[in-house]
């Protein structure tokens, strides 16, 4: 069950922060904090319905699908295609990320 949360924590966070890049630098009407404000908050409750023994593991396991997730946002947002490096880079955090998630732990 993380990984759909990690996912849902992802696009909080990522349409939460674009809120505030929009009023800032794309001259947004203030108004578009709100819904940013509501989205940061959404995603840091998500966050803590993770599973896991310790945030700390938890918040290094999200880093890894943040990174993908912002490629993607990068992509169907912002209309710039992600190069070879953004999607190796990507695929690096994310490989990372499941060995933080899956590894046996001694009980």
């Amino acid at each position: 069950m993380s990984i759909p949360i990690f996912i849902a924590a992802a696009i909080c966070e990522i349409a939460g922060c674009f809120s505030f890049w929009a009023w800032w630098r794309l001259e947004k009407s203030p108004l578009w904090l709100a819904p940013g404000i509501a989205l940061l908050v959404a995603f840091a409750w998500l966050l803590s319905l993770v599973d896991s023994s310790a945030a700390g593991r938890a918040y290094a396991t999200y880093g890894g699908i943040y990174i993908a997730a912002s490629l993607g946002w990068l992509w169907l947002a912002e209309g710039v295609r992600p190069d070879r490096w953004d999607l190796l880079g990507a695929t690096v955090c994310f490989v990372g990320a499941c060995i933080i998630l899956f590894a046996p732990r001694a009980a």
